[in-house]
């Protein structure tokens, strides 16, 4: 499972709230929704976080391996 758990933390050390992403980024609610909720995401919402944020793909999301998965 893919979860985004760090972009959180990468958001609060960079200093961007959610707020910050809707109003100036332009950033969908929904979108947020997701993250929030580890749902998939399109690799260009992905995309935009790295940009906004400055930093790597795997600075925001990581797999985690979930019972039963092989």
């Amino acid at each position: 499972m893919i979860t985004y758990d760090n972009l959180w933390r990468v958001m609060k050390e960079k200093g961007v709230s959610q707020y910050a992403l809707i109003k100036r980024y332009g950033i969908s609610p929904a979108q947020i929704t997701r993250l929030k909720r580890n749902e998939s995401v399109s690799t260009h919402t992905i995309d935009m976080f790295c940009r906004i944020l400055r930093c790597q793909v795997g600075d925001i999301m990581q797999y985690v391996e979930t019972e039963g998965e092989q």
